[in-house]
């Protein structure tokens, strides 16, 4: 009950959610991404296979995709550092269902992962497109224990397909393609 009264008192009249020191923000948006499931961001993936990508954003391309990935592969093997449990019981879990319920997420696109390594700075975009791609088809395969998220908290495999999906769609809005 006491997350229903801090869910209303968070989101009502339309306010906008910021946590984590303002590197997660909610809006109401409407992205128009599809179906929420790996192989539908596969097939996403597969049509920039083809073309030429550049980014609008502060990151380039090849660092959008590694983020992407390491997200995916911590999600199996660990994230190297988290937030508090209080932060993931709390704005963590609230972030995450509100996330989910709107099949939507925007976060601060150029954070990287607390602990992760750094992201490369020399482009190579079809060596990181293909590192997403295979972290995607490793986790629909994967049937060990799923790590806890490090801001979410614990996650079923089917909330990290949505959390891995819309984390990807997110960044994808600053992802353009042209056919080469």
């Amino acid at each position: 009950m006491k997350r229903r009264k801090l869910l209303k008192a968070s989101i009502g009249g339309g306010a906008t959610i910021a946590l984590m020191g303002g590197g997660v923000v909610w809006l109401d948006i409407d992205p128009g991404k599809g179906p929420l499931t790996i192989d539908a961001a596969l097939a996403k993936l597969r049509l920039l296979s083809n073309k030429s990508v550049a980014s609008l954003g502060e990151w380039d391309p090849t660092q959008v995709f590694t983020h992407c990935a390491q997200s995916v592969e911590y999600s199996m093997t660990g994230f190297p550092q988290h937030k508090s449990a209080a932060f993931k019981n709390t704005l963590g879990a609230l972030a995450f269902s509100t996330f989910s319920s709107k099949g939507r997420m925007t976060h601060g696109l150029n954070e990287p992962i607390p602990g992760a390594p750094a992201l490369p700075s020399k482009p190579n975009i079809n060596s990181a497109l293909q590192r997403l791609k295979m972290s995607m088809v490793d986790f629909k395969q994967y049937q060990g224990a799923l790590s806890a998220h490090f801001a979410y908290g614990t996650l079923s495999k089917e909330e990290y397909e949505t959390a891995h999906v819309i984390h990807l769609y997110n960044h994808l809005q600053e992802i353009e393609g042209n056919a080469s």
